[in-house]
C-alpha cells in the first residue's frame, strides 16, 4: 500500500484550532443561523417543505465545503485526496455493496425498534412534503439532495476531516463513536432518525478506514437515500 495512502490513518497537519473552527462553523453557522434563521425564511418563499429543505441542504453544503476549503486545506496547501477524495481498488466494490446491505437492513432494524420504543413515525417534514405531492419533480428534487449534495458534503465533512482528525489521535474507536455521535446530534430536531443516523456515521467511517477513499462511503450513503426516496414515493 502507497505509504502517502497509509499515512492519513497516523497523523495529519491540523491542530485544534481546525478542529475548533469546523465544529463552530457547524454548530454556530449552520445549526445556529442556517437551521434557525435562514430555513424558517425559506419555508416562507416557497411554502413547501420540499424545496425549502432542499435549499437549505445545498447551503450547509456550500458552507461546510468551504468551511473545510479555506481552514483545513488551502492554509496549509493540501488537496482535496487529504480528506479521503482519492480513487480505490476496484476489488473493494464487493465490499461496497456488503456494506451497503449491512446498512440497509440495520436501518431497518433499526427504524422499527424507534418506532416501537418511541411510538412514532420516522417521516420527517420532507419526505411528508413529497408524499402529498409525488410528482417527477418533486421525486427528481428529493434524490438530487438526499442521494447526491447530502452524501457528498457529509462525508467530506464528518468522515473526510472529521473522523481523520478523531482516528489519527483516539484510533479507529474512538475515531468511529465521536465522529458517528457528532453526525447523530447535528440532525436535531429530527429525533426520530436519529439512530438511523449513528447507524450511518459507523457504516461509512468504516468503509473510509477500509478503503483508505471516501467514495466508497458516499456511494453506500447516496444508495441507502436513493432507496428511502423511492420508497416514499411510492408509499
Amino acid at each position: 500500500m502507497n505509504s502517502s495512502i497509509m499515512n492519513w490513518k497516523q497523523q495529519d497537519k491540523w491542530t485544534w484550532k481546525e478542529l475548533t473552527a469546523l465544529l463552530l462553523l457547524e454548530f454556530g453557522v449552520v445549526i445556529g443561523c442556517i437551521k434557525f434563521v435562514i430555513a424558517p425564511m425559506y419555508t416562507a418563499w416557497f411554502s413547501n417543505e420540499l424545496y425549502s429543505g432542499t435549499l437549505m441542504g445545498l447551503t450547509i453544503a456550500i458552507v461546510l465545503l468551504l468551511g473545510v476549503y479555506f481552514i483545513a486545506l488551502r492554509p496549509q496547501r493540501l488537496s482535496w485526496s487529504e480528506v479521503g477524495l482519492r480513487s480505490f481498488p476496484a476489488k473493494d466494490w464487493w465490499r461496497i455493496v456488503g456494506w451497503t446491505l449491512l446498512y440497509l437492513v440495520g436501518s431497518i432494524v433499526v427504524m422499527e425498534l424507534t418506532v416501537l420504543l418511541v411510538g412514532n413515525s420516522y417521516d420527517n417534514s420532507k419526505t411528508e412534503a413529497m408524499q402529498q405531492n409525488v410528482t417527477v419533480f418533486a421525486v427528481s428534487i428529493s434524490f438530487i439532495s438526499a442521494a447526491i449534495i447530502s452524501p457528498i458534503y457529509e462525508e467530506i465533512f464528518y468522515r473526510g476531516f472529521l473522523y481523520r482528525w478523531l482516528r489519527t489521535r483516539l484510533g479507529v474507536g474512538g475515531g468511529i463513536f465521536l465522529s458517528s455521535s457528532i453526525f447523530t446530534i447535528i440532525h436535531i430536531p429530527t429525533y426520530n432518525a436519529m439512530p438511523v443516523n449513528f447507524l450511518c456515521g459507523i457504516v461509512t467511517a468504516w468503509a473510509y478506514e477500509r478503503t483508505n477513499s471516501i467514495w466508497p462511503a458516499m456511494i453506500i450513503h447516496g444508495a441507502i437515500n436513493a432507496i428511502a426516496v423511492l420508497l416514499t414515493s411510492l408509499g
